[in-house]
């Protein structure tokens, strides 16, 4: 069986997300503020967290850094607010999707079930090879990422996308392959592929360095950049430069 955390400090909104919820056939546990789904989610271990962001004393954003501090539990967040910050804050944190209130509880079912086919997916990719490149190790075994001997810290998603691209280095990756290969069948959602994609710039930077570089190329998708390929780039791009100046001079 299937068990969902589920945050709520709404009681009404709490009960009928849980009622609808229980009659899909999940577990569902229950917490009304942040400190209590934190007690929650450390004694039951949920297969999967639903979360409000508007929580009291400790908010949502709050509940899920603590639980991405231990835990890559699949987290889907909750909020009555649409604006992009709070989104692209939630995709900063960790969260592996979001949702906007109000809401049809047929898509929270929807994308519930989407976010545990994609853990469960990822807990098998341990038949795919670990792959190392100019000092980036992933292990999908460990599902680890390693950058200059340091640990960085990724979602399940965060990791199935790096993984895709850092396995066809040097070569697009189309945002319909990635949407498949990550997201599976239904498909993913644009915003949040690009919230992915910049939290995953920033957490493989380490000391001002980073083992590569992720291109956006519009209208088609994403491209993993190796180091040594970006600096080889900028190497010729510098040697090129003289001669352009001296063409122009001559023109």
């Amino acid at each position: 069986m299937i068990k969902i955390l589920l945050v709520e400090d709404e009681p009404d909104m709490l009960d009928l997300t849980a009622y609808v919820l229980r009659r899909e056939r999940f577990v569902v546990a229950e917490a009304a503020d942040g400190a209590a789904a934190l007690r929650r989610w450390k004694a039951d271990r949920p297969d999967i967290v639903i979360l409000d962001v508007g929580l009291p004393s400790v908010d949502g954003f709050e509940v899920l850094r603590k639980i991405r501090e231990e835990s890559e539990t699949p987290v889907l967040m909750l909020t009555a607010h649409r604006d992009r910050p709070d989104i692209a804050r939630a995709f900063n944190l960790g969260t592996d999707d979001f949702l906007a209130k109000p809401f049809e509880f047929r898509e929270l079912v929807a994308r519930i079930r989407a976010i545990l086919r994609r853990a469960k997916s990822g807990q098998q990719e341990i038949r795919e090879p670990k792959v190392e490149t100019n000092g980036l190790v992933l292990d999908p075994e460990a599902y680890e990422v390693t950058w200059h001997e340091t640990v960085c810290r990724l979602t399940p998603t965060e990791f199935r996308i790096l993984y895709l691209l850092v396995t066809n280095a040097g070569h697009v990756v189309s945002a319909n392959r990635l949407y498949t290969y990550v997201w599976g069948a239904d498909g993913g959602d644009a915003n949040a592929l690009r919230s992915h994609m910049s939290h995953l710039r920033h957490k493989l930077e380490v000391d001002g360095q980073a083992p590569g570089s992720i291109t956006s190329v519009p209208a088609v998708g994403y491209v993993f950049r190796p180091m040594a390929l970006v600096q080889s780039s900028a190497a010729a791009t510098d040697e090129a430069a003289p001669a352009e100046l001296a063409r122009a001079s001559l023109g």
